[in-house]
């Protein structure tokens, strides 16, 4: 009896989590279909993703901006009916939601973003929701990451080794080195080192990539360099040889491609 009920306990429990699974969309295009995971900690995002799905807001638009080894973004209302050669910009400017950027969330391939506007007009990185993009990217060698770790980190070093090591503190290790004071040398030196070390540790601009990027970066692939920028609200589950297609079409001097990829979105639970 004792078993049965853990049973009947754990199927309950189970049967709980699979209602409460994040929802599921469905993206077609005339080059085929994808199906995407939304995640429920991005919860603006999805809900707003869905209430414009639902209302066939993106149905008719375009994949409008195609970079190979990069992004394939579409949605746009402007997209809708272009004619050949026609620049599409921004979505709409009345659809934005909050960031919801997220560090455990990195732009491997295949993870659904929500593109916004630069920094400089839109501080508080709000996302535009009236689009999105996929992100196609590439694979990377670990050696690679390890050179986009140390351009970030080796410039954020070295300018806090200059606050601490100026000229007047160079000069009083060096009167130290030579007054033979080995004692006041290491203590002063272990100071400056312990300030530097505290102050890069602290930093919130260091790059380090965990090992679930790595392990992503070095086998399905993506696109670091977007990390920490953007929020991903989503990810492909299925139908990556479609973004494969998307992406290495020929395109205009704009990126959009020259035959046109329709979309259609679904929402399927």
């Amino acid at each position: 009896m004792f078993r049965t009920g853990l049973l009947v306990v754990f199927i309950c429990l189970l049967g709980f989590s699979v209602s409460a699974q994040s929802r599921i969309v469905e993206i077609s295009t005339n080059y085929g279909d994808m199906r995407f995971e939304l995640y429920d900690d991005t919860p603006k995002h999805q809900k707003a993703f869905i209430e414009l799905a639902n209302q066939g807001y993106y149905d008719g638009t375009l994949f409008y901006r195609v970079i190979e080894n990069f992004l394939i973004q579409g949605g746009s209302k402007s997209s809708r009916n272009a004619p050949p050669g026609k620049r599409i910009g921004y979505g709409d400017p009345d659809k934005t939601v909050d960031d919801e950027i997220l560090d455990h969330y990195f732009h491997k391939k295949g993870s659904l973003c929500a593109p916004r506007q630069p920094d400089e007009v839109n501080p508080f990185k709000q996302s535009d929701i009236s689009q999105f993009f996929i992100v196609k990217g590439s694979v990377h060698t670990s050696g690679a990451l390890d050179t986009m770790e140390m351009a970030v980190n080796i410039p954020i070093r070295k300018k806090i080794v200059e606050k601490y090591m100026t000229p007047e503190v160079r000069e009083q290790l060096k009167q130290l080195k030579e007054e033979k004071k080995v004692k006041e040398f290491r203590e002063l030196a272990g100071e400056i080192k312990d300030n530097i070390e505290t102050d890069y540790n602290l930093n919130p601009n260091t790059l380090e990539f965990s090992d679930a990027q790595r392990e992503a970066y070095t086998t399905v692939g993506g696109y670091p360099e977007l990390d920490g920028k953007y929020t991903i609200f989503g990810e492909c589950i299925s139908g990556f040889d479609v973004i494969d297609k998307i992406a290495a079409l020929k395109t205009d001097g704009n990126n959009r491609p020259y035959n046109d990829v329709k979309i259609k979105v679904n929402v399927i639970k």
